[in-house]
C-alpha cells in the first residue's frame, strides 16, 4: 500500500530536481513519487527516467507535452495510487525524516480507525538571497495533535493562510471535489488551496516544518515584476475561484470555513488588482481589462461581488479613483504583506 503520493511537476528542472527527489525516494516503499516531465527541453526527462529505472517500486515518470504547472498537478492526481496526495515543486524539498514521520502518523491513525481528510503542516520559506528562513505555522488558529472539523477552528489571521505547501489531501476526497486546474497558467496553487476545502471533514494539524519552499530567484512566479507581467493569468485564476461557490453556497458552510473562504477571496481580489495596476505600462489595456473583468464577476454573482468589494483590503483597492493611485495603493499593500512574510 502506498500511503502518500508525492507528485513533482518538473519543467527544465535539471539543475535542482535531484535534491528534491533524493529526499523523497529515501523514504522507501511506503510512498510513491510521480515525476511529471512537462515537455522539458533540457535533461529533466532523462533524469525522471533514470530515477524510475533506479527506484521502480517507488518512482513513476510521466512524460507529457507542456501544459504548465496545473497540468502537472492534474496528471499526478490522475495517476496517483497513494491514500494521500502531496505536491512538491521540483525546486523545493521535504526532508526524508519528515516524510517518514508523516507516514508513521498516517499508519497510526489508520490503526486507530481515524479517517483524516486533510493533514495540515507548517512550511518554511527558504530565502536564497540571504540564506534565511521564515516558518509559516498555524499554532494560533489550529490545535495540534487533535482531529478537528472546520467548525472547531479559530479565526485565521490575515497573514496566516493555507497554501498548497501546507496541505496533504486524502486522494479520494480531492477527486470528489472535481477540482480542475487550467493549463498554461501560473498561480493555480490558489485554486488548489480553496476549491477542495468544503469536501474535507476531518482535519489534523501536525505541527512540523514539513515543506521547504525555495524562494528568491528572479524568474520565480511570485516575483513582483513577473506577477504584474502575468496579470491575465492571475485574473483567470481568480475567476475560477470566484465562480467555484456562490455566496449562498458559502453561507451554508461552517462559519469558520465561510469566514476563511471570504477572506481568501478578498486577499486574492486585492492581489489580482495589484497585478493589473502594479506597473504603469499599457495603462489603457490594463484599465479596460480591469473594468471588463469585474463587470463579468458582478454579473455572475452580484451578492458575492458586493461582499468582496466592501471588505477592507479589497475596498481600499477598488475605491482609489485613478490608475496611478490604484498602482500606488496596491503596490504598498503588497509590499507590506511581502515584508511581513519575508518574501523578498
Amino acid at each position: 500500500m502506498k500511503y502518500i503520493t508525492f507528485t513533482v511537476p518538473s519543467y527544465n528542472s535539471q539543475d535542482y530536481m535531484r535534491h528534491c527527489l533524493d529526499y523523497l525516494v529515501a523514504a522507501g516503499d511506503d510512498i510513491e513519487v510521480i515525476i511529471v516531465n512537462d515537455g522539458s527541453t533540457d535533461a529533466t526527462g532523462d533524469i525522471a527516467t533514470e530515477y524510475e529505472n533506479k527506484f521502480p517500486t517507488i518512482v513513476r515518470a510521466i512524460h507529457k507535452e507542456n501544459g504548465g504547472h496545473g497540468s502537472g498537478v492534474m496528471a499526478g492526481i490522475a495517476n496517483a495510487t497513494g491514500l494521500y496526495y502531496k505536491v512538491v515543486d521540483s525546486d523545493d524539498w521535504i526532508e526524508t525524516k519528515d516524510v517518514l514521520e508523516m507516514v508513521a502518523l498516517i499508519k497510526k491513525h489508520l490503526k486507530e480507525g481515524l479517517e483524516i481528510d486533510l493533514y495540515i503542516n507548517n512550511y518554511v520559506y527558504e530565502r536564497v538571497r540571504d540564506n534565511s528562513q521564515y516558518v509559516m505555522h498555524y499554532r494560533d488558529c489550529l490545535e495540534a495533535g487533535k482531529v478537528m472539523q472546520w467548525k472547531d477552528m479559530s479565526k485565521f489571521k490575515l497573514d496566516t493562510v493555507l497554501l498548497m505547501h501546507s496541505l496533504m489531501y486524502r486522494l479520494d476526497k480531492l477527486k470528489e471535489s472535481k477540482m480542475v486546474l487550467p493549463n498554461h497558467t501560473f498561480y493555480v496553487d490558489d485554486i488548489y488551496a480553496y476549491v477542495p476545502f468544503p469536501y474535507m471533514n476531518n482535519i489534523f494539524y501536525h505541527d512540523i516544518d514539513l515543506y521547504h519552499y525555495f524562494i528568491g530567484r528572479d524568474d520565480q512566479s511570485i516575483n513582483y515584476a513577473t506577477m504584474c507581467k502575468r496579470y491575465e493569468q492571475q485574473m483567470r485564476v481568480y475567476k475560477i475561484i470566484f465562480e467555484a461557490y456562490s455566496l449562498d453556497e458559502l453561507k451554508k458552510f461552517p462559519k469558520p470555513l465561510y469566514r476563511y473562504m471570504i477572506s481568501w477571496l478578498m486577499i486574492m481580489c486585492s492581489v489580482t488588482i495589484m497585478t493589473i495596476f502594479g506597473v504603469k505600462d499599457n495603462k489603457k489595456v490594463r484599465k479596460k481589462a480591469y473594468k471588463d473583468f469585474f463587470k463579468a464577476l458582478k454579473k455572475h454573482d452580484k451578492k458575492l461581488y458586493n461582499k468582496i468589494r466592501y471588505r477592507t483590503l479589497a475596498f481600499f483597492a477598488f475605491a482609489t479613483p485613478t490608475y496611478n493611485l490604484k498602482s500606488f495603493a496596491t503596490v504598498r499593500i503588497y509590499r507590506i504583506y511581502q515584508k511581513r512574510l519575508k518574501l523578498g
